[in-house]
């Protein structure tokens, strides 16, 4: 069986490239276990020439590499020939725009990149949808100034996000528009109110691009998301739980919600606009968040949690970083 060498990606967050290679056999399996024809073998972390690889042992076919090629930290493939001769594996991500997209916005806070892929990774190979050729609608119901939106755009995907806080909201608007004008990709773009009851809900930013993908943007609690999106509107959802209490949402002008108070509150609509057969994956901080908890809010709103290998890892002193999938 031909063995490969599986070239991790460099990442900016040194503490992320150190459980990168751990975390890459991990979603390997995950790959395996769902989507390739046959699970690889032998997968183990190796060393060579002093770089970090994962290798492993299958007999991949151009589907398998299809699927391969969308790893959040796959930099390169390669078959080993020999004791010591690599040859280089084509590969085709999934890359409707130019990778800048994820790249250029730079802000505190922000999720890591390579993260951000593979929860949506996961959540997507939990679900019903084809990651290579199903027509996905990916919602991030805690979309700060939209990672998650960015990558799905990258995959081809229509993007929803609900964020309460307006100044994110007009920047990520503010950076998407920038971004479409410099590349000169025809598209559409504006904001406009909400209303139910003659009442405001939300404010919408709202982008049609090259007539083949949308993104919206709403300026809202996530709590009170059924009043501008209809039920079952996402194939998949997710979100990147807040790290602490500091960091909760708020509703009609309450006090700030710790993370396990914002997910009892927020689940059940949640549920809602999950479609069936649809996924739901989220990261938490296991310091404020129990997985288990967790795990419990989601079976309490009639999702079955899927049992993964090990993804979680430090972020810093304060942040063990931990995810959960559930199914509809």
């Amino acid at each position: 069986m031909p063995r490969y060498a599986l070239l991790i990606a460099p990442s900016a967050n040194r503490v992320y490239a150190d459980a990168a290679p751990r975390l890459t056999v991990a979603e390997l399996s995950i790959f395996g276990a769902s989507v390739l024809s046959s699970p690889p073998v032998g997968v183990a972390e190796q060393r060579l020439g002093g770089v970090p690889y994962v290798m492993f042992e299958a007999g991949l076919s151009d589907a398998d590499l299809g699927y391969l090629s969308n790893l959040s930290s796959i930099y390169a493939l390669f078959e080993v020939v020999g004791e010591d001769l690599l040859r280089p594996v084509p590969l085709s991500p999934l890359a409707s725009f130019d990778d800048d997209l994820i790249t250029i916005p730079k802000y505190a806070g922000k999720t890591n990149e390579q993260f951000t892929r593979l929860l949506l990774n996961v959540t997507l190979l939990a679900g019903r949808c084809d990651m290579l050729t199903g027509r996905v609608t990916v919602l991030d119901p805690l979309a700060g100034r939209g990672t998650t939106l960015n990558q799905a755009l990258m995959y081809g995907y229509h993007a929803i996000g609900i964020e309460r806080d307006g100044k994110e909201v007009d920047a990520y608007a503010a950076f998407l528009r920038t971004y479409l004008r410099r590349k000169r990709l025809k598209h559409r773009a504006e904001v406009h109110p909400v209303r139910r009851a003659k009442r405001l809900v939300a404010r919408r930013f709202e982008a049609t691009v090259e007539e083949r993908q949308t993104v919206t943007m709403c300026h809202a609690d996530t709590v009170d998301a059924r009043q501008f999106l209809r039920a079952r509107c996402a194939d998949v959802i997710v979100a990147d739980l807040p790290y602490g209490v500091a960091h909760g949402s708020h509703a009609g002008g309450a006090r700030s919600r710790g993370p396990l108070d914002l997910l009892r509150a927020a689940v059940p609509v949640w549920a809602e606009l999950l479609a069936d057969g649809g996924a739901l994956g989220m990261s938490c901080n296991t310091h404020v968040l129990n997985r288990d908890d967790a795990a419990k809010v989601l079976t309490d709103n009639g999702l079955s949690v899927v049992e993964y290998p090990d993804l979680s890892h430090r972020v810093d002193q304060a942040i063990l970083r931990d995810v959960v999938v559930a199914r509809k």
